[in-house]
């Protein structure tokens, strides 16, 4: 357990804006900052997180919490890890009592179990390449002549496993791990009723998340062999999805962010030499093919990509094929293909630092120019290829919606492929006719399995008066503390709290949806302690479901400023909360008793004494039209 000082001063030290952004390029927008969606693909930015507040909004996935829910989600940390994060972030002294025993360890989910046992690995692995053996002097000695310092090796966590076909497997196993989350990580392999070690005479290459935590391994064989794989990844697990990973985004991010750019690699190797020659904002794509879940990851830090590959016709393929998924995130892409023979590592080290830098910065090209002098090469003296090839160019600009862009782009091309502007708008607009129509019939589609969908679920409808109690909830977070004017008869000042707390006590009333009725308790119960349960206090308790729903109360007034730009001015709740207060009390109450009256009638059904429900009712509808009255509604 962890002391609740420690946790208020992790609460009071750990500033949203600041953790977000080590994982999130944040922009100023008004009192927020703004971002795209780390839990989803998007174009423009619906992430949005308040300093002001301390919490954070995503509008794409309806996600939103504080600074430790947001590490719990896009880390998939515990509640205590993320604090554990933050503490060490800040300095703070953090100490549990004990740690977790083998027997909690059993009990833990999966996810939890796969991380343990990836971070043993990696301390396995580095161990190994440290050893005075000969069989492990082999790793060491190669990452040497690669050129790559002790601070490198340490920097990337780099490790080595022997040609021994059990040594990982059978360790772990002495130090009580269990075999079936050794087997779903995929260190260990199971066949034929043999156990062995995945990696084995191989460089190990940690793979990061954002933070830190180890997801997986790639290895390198160092041994010529026909019947194995150069390189070799861990498989595809709950906390490994090998599409969704860049490798070096943990040590790269910060370099990313200051220079407002980010070089994509393709192996392991390229990466290492690049950072260690100077080039720090390079990530690679672990050799597999470029996919969009990469180029997000990539643009939550910066929207300019610079594509380095090998200038061979694999290398081009994967250009081309780059160019146009970046431009589809409507990012900056250039293009820089290495000379015969070359690639990232070789090129890194057989060139001093200032001198590759210099060469990135002067060799790039944006992509028309690369694309159209490749292509030209291609359809020189061939009219009808040549054709083909021009509307290659336009399919890739295409690819962008914004309209600036789309203009210079057509312009640049223009001028290169010197044919008029107006052609190639004409061919723009007939690419662009020929995709709207495609994902007309794809959204068609889509709406026809989403109305079958709909039919095959249940189709209850809202209840309004949840509606009215979501609003008193929201109320009595955001403002529970507001004085309210004073009333004749009662002496003491009153605030919403108070008044909510007052009325449902004296009219025996309650929430009928549970979720607000756990929340009115528990400020019920902080207001018999004589304390103000508001948002922060939610905020502090490890349930998600609270800090989602507190979240979106917080955050969705901020979107009204959005209206101001359209000449469209909204008064501010806080500018009339007192009345707005009041009218949602008395259309709750005038909803809740005509929810009564419903009840009370089918009760008369039944009833034995007809004459005293009748009065029941009368007396019922009575205070309901008095209430609909006060609220300037025909009775």
């Amino acid at each position: 357990m962890i002391s609740q000082d420690t946790i208020d001063q992790i609460f009071s030290r750990a500033l949203v804006e600041e953790v977000i952004g080590d994982f999130v390029q944040l922009k100023k927008s008004g009192s927020a900052y703004k971002g795209l969606s780390p839990f989803a693909n998007e174009r423009t930015p619906s992430f949005v997180v308040s300093p002001a507040k301390q919490i954070w909004k995503d509008f794409s996935s309806g996600k939103g919490g504080n600074v430790v829910s947001f590490l719990m989600e896009h880390e998939h940390f515990t509640y205590l890890e993320a604090l554990g994060y933050l503490a060490r972030k800040y300095n703070i002294e953090f100490k549990e009592e004990k740690m977790r025993s083998a027997g909690e360890e059993q009990t833990a989910n999966e996810k939890e179990s796969l991380y343990i046992i990836q971070e043993y690995a990696q301390r396995f692995f580095r161990e190994q390449l440290k050893e005075s053996q000969e069989e492990c002097n082999i790793g060491l000695s190669y990452l040497k002549e690669r050129g790559f310092s002790e601070e490198t090796i340490e920097k990337f966590q780099l490790g080595y496993a022997t040609e021994d076909r059990k040594r990982f497997t059978e360790r772990a196993l002495k130090e009580g791990f269990q075999m079936e989350y050794l087997e779903k990580s995929g260190l260990s392999i199971i066949k034929s009723e043999e156990v062995f070690d995945r990696f084995r005479g191989r460089i190990i290459f940690p793979i990061h998340s954002f933070s830190g935590r180890v997801l997986g391994f790639g290895g390198r064989i160092l041994r010529s062999n026909a019947h194995a794989a150069k390189y070799l990844n861990s498989p595809e697990s709950n906390i490994y999805h090998k599409s969704q990973i860049l490798y070096g985004i943990h040590q790269a991010k910060q370099a990313i962010l200051k220079e407002g750019n980010c070089h994509l690699v393709e192996g392991y190797t390229d990466m290492i030499s690049l950072y260690q020659a100077g080039v720090q904002n390079v990530v690679a794509s672990s050799g597999t093919a470029l996919t969009v879940d990469q180029i997000c990851l990539i643009k939550r830090l910066t929207t300019n990509i610079v594509l380095l590959y090998d200038g061979d016709s694999a290398g081009i393929k994967a250009a081309l094929r780059g160019i146009d998924l970046i431009l589809e995130q409507e990012m900056n892409v250039r293009v820089l293909l290495f000379p015969d023979g070359e690639d990232p590592d070789s090129f890194a080290r057989s060139h001093t630092s200032s001198d590759l830098i210099a060469f990135l910065k002067e060799e790039s090209q944006d992509f028309i120019h690369f694309k159209t002098q490749l292509l030209l090469k291609k359809g020189k003296n061939d009219p009808i290829k040549h054709a083909t090839l021009i509307r290659d160019v336009v399919e890739s600009i295409s690819k962008t919606s914004n309209l600036i862009r789309r203009e210079v782009y057509i312009k640049e091309t223009a001028k290169m492929l010197e044919i008029s502007e107006r052609v190639l708008f004409q061919e723009l607009a007939q690419i662009d006719r020929k995709s709207l129509r495609e994902e007309e019939k794809k959204f068609r589609q889509e709406s026809i399995r989403a109305k079958i969908q709909i039919n095959l679920e249940s189709t209850d409808e809202i209840d309004p008066l949840e509606i009215l109690e979501e609003e008193l909830i929201s109320l009595m977070l955001l403002h529970g503390e507001h004085p309210l004017p004073a009333v004749e008869g009662l002496s003491k000042e009153r605030n919403i709290i108070q008044e909510v707390i007052e009325h449902f006590d004296a009219d025996h009333m309650g929430f009928s949806n549970p979720f607000y009725q756990k929340i009115f308790r528990e400020i019920q119960e902080g207001l018999a302690k004589n304390e103000y349960r508001t948002v922060n206090y939610f905020l502090e308790l490890n349930d998600e479901t609270l800090a989602r729903f507190i979240s979106s109360k917080l955050v969705e007034p901020d979107q009204l400023a959005r209206f101001d730009k359209k000449g469209i001015h909204i008064i501010p709740r806080e500018k009339k909360l007192t009345h707005y207060f009041q009218q949602a009390l008395l259309r709750y109450k005038a909803h809740y008793i005509s929810k009564l009256i419903e009840k009370r009638k089918d009760a008369l059904k039944q009833a034995n004494d007809a004459d005293l429900s009748l009065k029941e009712i009368c007396r019922l509808i009575d205070l309901k039209n008095k209430i609909n009255k006060e609220l300037g509604r025909e009775v």
